[in-house]
């Protein structure tokens, strides 16, 4: 089987940016649509009881939660936004890692910008949640939340599976090289 050769550092970038600004906007255009159209707080049908629209402005994290430190998940979604940008420019040379983290840089940035612009203003702005599944879960989210989740699923499975940020793939030889001490531990540049 051929491998494909690493991205370079500026195809990683322009890929994570890409799909970061793609899952912004799509977030924010359904923000904008849910509060142009939605009643507040009054929930309308799409599919029955499998999926409804909700709108509701969250001052906390999931599930309400933290109402009164919303200045922290500010901090919080910023730093997560400036490590996937350094790892971005500095470590993802593999192009599963470039998407995941892109979709994951979006959604956080989706609920920053929430956290920034939105009432009642900077650093405590209430993020617009309005999709809810009840026989799925007890909360109301939106898109960016869909990308954050998934993503974060995403970035377990890959650390699980052992695919590195370049692309190489960690074996048991390189774990047990590694966990001996050799600084060149073989691995699999199989997928990248």
């Amino acid at each position: 089987m051929r491998s494909r050769s690493p991205l370079r550092p500026a195809a990683a970038g322009i890929v994570i940016a890409i799909l970061a600004v793609v899952v912004l906007a799509a977030d924010q255009l359904a923000k904008t649509a849910a509060i142009d159209n939605l009643p507040p707080e009054r929930v309308v049908p799409v599919l029955g009881e499998a999926l409804q629209f909700y709108l509701v402005r969250n001052p906390g994290a999931a599930f309400s939660l933290g109402e009164g430190v919303t200045w922290l998940f500010t901090i919080a979604l910023a730093v997560v936004a400036g490590v996937i940008v350094f790892l971005a420019v500095r470590r993802v040379r593999s192009r599963l890692w470039a998407v995941v983290l892109g979709l994951l840089l979006g959604g956080v940035l989706g609920n920053l910008t929430d956290r920034v612009l939105r009432e009642p203003g900077f650093p405590v702005g209430h993020v617009v949640d309005f999709i809810s599944t009840p026989w799925m879960m007890p909360a109301i989210y939106n898109v960016a939340d869909v990308f954050i989740v998934s993503m974060m699923i995403s970035v377990a499975l890959l650390v699980l599976f052992g695919l590195r940020l370049d692309g190489t793939r960690e074996t048991r030889a390189s774990r047990a090289a590694e966990a001996a001490g050799d600084v060149e531990a073989p691995s699999d540049p199989g997928t990248r």
